[in-house]
């Protein structure tokens, strides 16, 4: 357990940051210049609070009130950047093991050979960082940080300079790191589609302050978080299980607590358990059940909480078996007569969710 309180003065920008981080992966989610790198730098003793407490379960790195200030490399937090920063003088094999100089306990089960066969850099080792991909750079700079052992892990905007096809392939290495290493994980990143594959937790930041923290899927959830949780691309995570594909189609059904789902074919086998972000913009909603439509999706429900939106929207809470936010203009709210408690049917397109991208994900 990690434990955050820090507030710090950079300027006229003011950081004010409260919240915790179990193990498995907390993502700090904000648009640029929220502060959200300054938060990464201030955990790993790059930057000084000007007040606050850090601590790592019962110990401490940072007391203000104290005097007490754990040194960086005293800290134990691994840090990976947006840009890889390799030794560009040491091979592959040479950067891993510099990694290891900086070992402690939890080094004894986090050997070289298991990162080589983690993340695949067996045929890599005798090579220079200049001669490899950006993919490659970055699967090396994930393991020579956790080759040092650390009790936390820091990955500020890590697969931001990667394309979808990279990222693809990472993304699940990330992953095991939570399954396998039992590691804390801070995870900084703008991107919603990395945040629904990857985070158990979530804290959302805009302008230095903390809007809310807490398990991803019930913040995703709350309506008065919709403009930090993603803005115009907000929606909900839905945990779902593939229990068919029908290839003439090309579509995959999907069980929910809902009920039948369907979207375009997914490449997962039938069993695994995936989860889908549904954008609020992408549901429709109907007072009686339609049919002869060329939505597959729908679903009876009642709405449970209602926020008035900008520029003339409404956002719904729906319990449909899940807890569904949905967006609508005012003006059909208003014709609709739409209030808490009403019964409503959803429609959601099958073809919203791209299940080739990162609005599916393993579990």
């Amino acid at each position: 357990m990690m434990k955050i309180d820090i507030h710090k003065s950079f300027g006229k920008f003011r950081l004010d940051a409260t919240f915790e981080a179990a193990a498995g992966l907390t993502a700090i989610f904000g648009p640029s210049g929220s502060g959200k790198t300054s938060i990464a730098k201030v955990l790993a003793g790059l930057e000084t609070p000007d007040t606050g407490r850090i601590e790592i379960d019962d110990h401490i790195l940072f007391d203000s009130q104290h005097g007490i200030n754990i040194p960086v490399h005293q800290r134990n937090i691994g840090f990976v950047f947006q840009e890889h920063r390799l030794f560009p003088h040491y091979s592959v094999r040479g950067n891993l093991r510099y990694g290891a100089t900086r070992n402690n306990a939890r080094q004894k089960s986090i050997t070289i050979d298991f990162i080589i066969d983690l993340f695949g850099l067996g045929k890599l080792l005798d090579r220079q960082p200049i001669s490899l991909s950006l993919g490659e750079q970055q699967r090396v700079a994930i393991g020579r940080a956790l080759m040092s052992g650390p009790d936390v892990l820091i990955m500020d905007e890590p697969l931001s300079s990667l394309d979808l096809h990279r990222k693809q392939d990472i993304l699940p290495l990330i992953e095991k790191l939570k399954t396998e290493l039992g590691l804390t994980i801070i995870y900084i990143s703008h991107s919603l589609s990395e945040i629904t594959q990857l985070a158990d937790n979530l804290v959302l930041l805009d302008n230095g302050q903390i809007k809310g923290a807490g398990p991803i899927a019930k913040l995703q959830n709350r309506l008065d978080l919709l403009p930090f949780a993603g803005g115009h691309d907000a929606g909900t995570i839905v945990d779902a299980q593939v229990v068919a594909h029908d290839i003439r189609y090309y579509m995959s059904e999907l069980e929910t607590t809902a009920g039948e789902f369907l979207i375009p074919g997914c490449q997962y086998e039938i069993g695994r358990s995936i989860r889908i972000r549904i954008r609020a913009r992408d549901v429709a909603l109907a007072l009686t059940e339609p049919e002869h439509l060329s939505i597959l999706n729908k679903f009876k429900g009642k709405v449970i909480d209602h926020r008035s939106g900008e520029s003339g929207t409404e956002e719904l809470l729906i319990d449909v078996g899940f807890p569904l936010s949905a967006r609508i203009t005012r003006k059909s709210y208003e014709q609709m007569n739409i209030q808490p408690g009403s019964d409503i049917w959803v429609l959601i397109k099958a073809v919203t969710i791209n299940a080739t991208e990162t609005e599916v994900q393993y579990l």
